[in-house]
């Protein structure tokens, strides 16, 4: 391999790197968007959130002059329905926890969903479990016990538990997209926000509010669907070209740090000393294993290109 060719790589490594970091980063700044929408519940914030996602997704689609995204998305097979299915679990429980418990709490208990996303793996696509994954996962669950039990006298366990089963539908769908990454599966963007808008809004009407919020709330949810949710997903996705896997579970968890210090600028918000030391011990977990992992893929590529 050439000089040239080596500098090339490394460029687009650094690019991807920095897509994926600033995924994360805008990520984030849809945990504040929900707290401000204070006159919306969960549901009524889900469906205008929706269709955000769905008219920035398919305007794209229009321009490139490509398919209806959300027809391909009820079209494409059973792995395209269940993906839909789990990217509408990890939303409804992220959102739900943002709305109910500490945007900390919200985001520390979703960083869980790489070691979910393993036991998952190991489950459905027999990816085998080594010692240290193991230890990861333990000392996650360590720190995921720390912030419940801390909540269990300030009414937040029912966010815990919502932030939980996000992190658990997020690794079933990632497995689910690991079990077939030839795929395209662009579609389950506008997919899973067309259920959500079909199921929060009966949930909404069955409790009597009103489908359309107020008008800054609802403008609040839009942008989070179509600029945060679509952008953010976009230049992931574009990292994922150029970056392993495991280094990029690193540079997206900018979304779980900076949520907190978003909700202490713009919200006031000060964690309680559980959520603290429950989510430290949760980062550790999961940083500590990337960057090892990260660590030994890279002496592997370094040596396939040695011997090249």
């Amino acid at each position: 391999m050439s000089g040239v060719e080596r500098t090339d790589k490394v460029g687009v490594a650094v690019a991807g790197s920095l897509f994926a970091i600033s995924a994360g980063a805008i990520w984030s700044f849809g945990t504040v968007t929900a707290r401000l929408a204070d006159r919306t519940d969960a549901f009524q914030y889900l469906i205008w959130r929706s269709i955000g996602i769905i008219v920035v997704v398919e305007a794209i689609a229009l321009l490139r002059r490509g398919p209806n995204r959300t027809v391909e998305a009820f079209t494409s097979g059973r792995r395209m329905m269940a993906a839909n299915l789990m990217l509408l679990l990890a939303s409804i429980g992220f959102v739900y926890a943002v709305k109910t418990t500490s945007a900390a709490n919200a985001a520390f208990l979703s960083a869980t969903t790489p070691l979910f996303g393993v036991i998952v793996a190991r489950i459905f696509l027999d990816e085998r479990l080594n010692r240290r994954t193991g230890f990861a996962i333990g000392l996650a669950f360590t720190g995921l016990a720390v912030m419940v039990l801390g909540d269990f006298g300030v009414g937040n366990v029912a966010g815990d538990l919502a932030a939980i089963a996000s992190a658990v539908g997020f690794a079933c769908y990632t497995a689910i997209v690991r079990s077939a990454p030839e795929r395209d599966w662009a579609p389950v963007l506008p997919g899973y926000a067309l259920i959500m808008i079909v199921i929060c809004g009966a949930v909404t009407l069955s409790n009597g509010r009103a489908l359309v919020p107020p008008a800054f709330d609802a403008s609040l949810a839009l942008l989070h669907g179509g600029l945060f949710i679509v952008g953010g997903t976009l230049l992931y996705n574009s990292a994922s070209r150029s970056v392993p896997a495991a280094a990029m579970t690193v540079f997206a968890q900018t979304e779980m740090v900076l949520v907190p210090i978003w909700a202490f600028i713009v919200l006031a918000e000060r964690p309680a000393t559980t959520t603290l030391i429950g989510g430290t011990i949760i980062m550790v977990a999961v940083v500590g294993k990337a960057l090892l992992d990260a660590r030994d893929q890279r002496a592997v590529t370094e040596s396939a290109l040695v011997a090249s």
